[in-house]
């Protein structure tokens, strides 16, 4: 564009928002330039760590994880250019999950950095002063989940029987798969783990639910037209997001806490209180996206493969 046309189209913009062009550029006068600290606010950024403990390697974990919640903010962000899309072709959709895909792999990578990068001794002095606080409250985490696909995939495979689409959101909530970790399952009662993600999130997890019913990554998948979910570019981009997901970062992630919370004799239990082999081991939970996608072989042996 030449000079005369950026400036008559910036007239113009200004034009419909009611806004002066004169004031604008006049404001342009007294304006400072803006430098990288200043657009990544970079000051706070790296004011948002604060240990607990004088445990040098617990910076290490606290950053480790709020790094894990940008990505998932990221992802989330994919997500959205998808499931709230009017609109949305094989080529858009592949684009997005293939995102989404090299963020999963980056967090499943990234387990070095903890299973590597800290001494044993320390973190399992200054885990103590975590309890009852754990990585399970992650609400992005949740919400991922909740927007990847069909809410049945996420209930406890023991109760799938009795809950469909016209059950309350409430009582699937209820009845989420990872509610059992941190349930006593002889009273019921839940743990002081759950209590305070209910207190916190329980409101905002059922809304988005509810948001997401119709519009989750599945549901819009089988809302393509038919020959278009016979994409094979799309399938595969369905079925990697799925597995890095639900196998390959979960793997990494029961691989890095073996090293800390399993010493070979006794098993250390998690901050959160919960059986960490069994909830974390894809296996166990079977977290399955999109199970339509895969062989009966596969589902059988998902983890194993």
């Amino acid at each position: 564009m030449s000079k005369e046309d950026i400036l008559k189209a910036i007239e113009e913009k200004y034009h419909r928002l009611g806004v002066p062009m004169d004031s604008m550029l006049e404001g342009l006068l007294w304006s400072t330039p803006i430098t990288y600290w200043d657009y990544i606010q970079t000051d706070a950024l790296l004011g948002l760590q604060i240990p607990r403990t004088n445990q040098p390697d617990e910076m290490v974990f606290i950053m480790y994880h709020q790094v894990n919640e940008l990505l998932f903010k990221m992802i989330l962000w994919e997500i959205d250019q998808v499931a709230m899309a009017e609109e949305v072709d094989a080529k858009k959709f592949s684009m997005h999950l293939m995102r989404i895909s090299r963020y999963f792999d980056m967090l499943s990578n990234s387990f070095t950095v903890m299973a590597d990068g800290m001494e044993r001794d320390q973190y399992l002095k200054f885990r103590n002063t975590l309890t009852p606080a754990s990585g399970f409250q992650s609400a992005q985490y949740r919400k991922i989940e909740f927007a990847s696909t069909e809410l049945i995939n996420l209930i406890d495979f023991r109760f799938r029987d009795t809950i469909d689409r016209n059950s309350p959101f409430k009582n699937a909530y209820d009845h989420l798969y990872w509610q059992a970790a941190g349930k006593n399952h002889t009273t019921g009662e839940k743990s002081i783990l759950i209590q305070l993600f209910d207190k916190k999130y329980m409101g905002d997890f059922i809304d988005f639910m509810e948001s997401y019913n119709e519009c989750n990554l599945s549901k819009k998948f089988k809302q393509l037209p038919e020959n278009v979910q016979k994409d094979k570019e799309l399938i595969k981009a369905m079925r990697h997001y799925d597995y890095t997901v639900n196998v390959k970062w979960v793997l990494a992630h029961y691989n890095a806490a073996g090293k800390y919370l399993g010493d070979g004799e006794k098993e250390i239990e998690a901050t959160g209180g919960s059986s960490w082999r069994k909830y974390l081991h894809p296996k166990y939970q079977r977290r399955i996206f999109y199970p339509f996608l895969w062989s009966e072989e596969e589902l059988k042996n998902w983890g194993i493969f």
